[in-house]
């Protein structure tokens, strides 16, 4: 199955223009588009909140997504990387049009997958470095951080840890890895999130 991915990120832009490069380059290199997704919103959603979760979930091996750029799957080095990593870990090739990306099951490819990986960890891991830096900072400034003294309750195991995991969430990083680094259960991190309005 082929896939053309199409994203704009307002009302203002047309899809029409990489749809047209898409369209010319399958002509041009006797490929059919089986399935066409198409949105308008920022790259910098999640892909959960975007068709494009969508079509990473349903996708299976040998499968082939073209678009314009890389940039059209998203906004941030760390969400194209980790985008990419699902998508050849699953066996889907990825081509771009403007970038001339090919990215598949050689051995060049599966070599960029694990950069894509590595990169990714690496990140995650400065991310959650800087946050606790910046709390052991508030803590020498004296600022009370933690669960609020004489609460046992489990739903507030994360008091304190809010913008922490804003940070973490703003950066794309899982809530099982959110779990992991704060040494948690999933649920308990889902359950926070939403009673705190944190997305």
């Amino acid at each position: 199955m082929t896939y053309g991915y199409v994203r704009v990120s307002t009302d203002k832009q047309r899809v029409d223009n990489q749809e047209f490069e898409i369209q010319s380059f399958a002509k041009k290199n006797s490929i059919i588009i089986d399935v066409w997704v198409k949105e308008t919103v920022s790259g910098t959603k999640t892909p959960d909140k975007r068709k494009l979760g969508g079509l990473l979930s349903k996708v299976e091996s040998g499968d082939l997504i073209i678009c314009s750029e890389l940039s059209r799957l998203g906004r941030s080095l760390l969400m194209i990387m980790s985008i990419l990593n699902q998508l050849m870990d699953k066996g889907v090739k990825v081509w771009t049009i403007k970038d001339n990306y090919r990215l598949g099951d050689d051995i060049q490819s599966k070599v960029l997958a694990f950069a894509f990986g590595l990169s990714a960890e690496i990140e995650r891991n400065l991310i959650s470095q800087r946050t606790k830096e910046a709390l052991a900072l508030r803590r020498t400034e004296g600022v009370i951080l933690g669960r609020p003294i004489g609460r046992k309750s489990a739903r507030v195991k994360l008091t304190g840890k809010e913008n922490e995991i804003r940070e973490l969430r703003k950066n794309y990083v899982s809530k099982i890895r959110i779990a992991e680094i704060l040494n948690v259960n999933r649920m308990t991190v889902s359950l926070f999130m939403k009673n705190n309005n944190i997305k």
